[in-house]
């Protein structure tokens, strides 16, 4: 187990530069080369995750169960982009985040995410017990 203690206020912050790759036209979910939802999610996600790793023990992981985060603003290709999120709930494996978006002129996100502990092992064998996975 982690020496470090899992509680409310902990704080994530990453940055990103938006590639084409990220882009709404890219990845199918719109027609425009701006920073796409699902891509801004999975920064939100990623930076939530990130910010709680050292605090769990090697055995599990966070996985994502709820988003609810409204895009408010356009980004274009080659803008830098950040993401803070905080740690503001926690009931027992449930994790609560309030996520905020910015891009280099104005908040473009805001909102909340969930994440619930798992132990590793056992999340992966309940889904290869649906018997798709080799």
């Amino acid at each position: 187990m982690s020496d470090k203690k899992l509680e409310i206020g902990i704080i994530g912050k990453q940055e990103a530069v938006v590639e084409e790759k990220y882009t709404a036209k890219a990845m199918g979910s719109g027609g425009l080369e701006v920073f796409a939802t699902p891509a801004m999610i999975a920064f939100c996600e990623k930076t939530a995750l990130e910010s709680v790793k050292e605090y769990l023990d090697e055995s599990t992981s966070t996985v994502g169960t709820k988003v609810n985060i409204a895009h408010l603003a356009a980004t274009p290709v080659g803008m830098k982009v950040s993401c803070e999120t905080k740690l503001v709930e926690i009931d027992r494996r449930r994790l609560v985040f309030s996520v905020v978006v910015y891009d280099e002129k104005e908040k473009i996100a805001e909102g909340m995410h969930e994440r619930f502990i798992v132990d590793n092992a056992k999340f992966v064998e309940k889904a290869k017990a649906k018997g798709l996975c080799v």
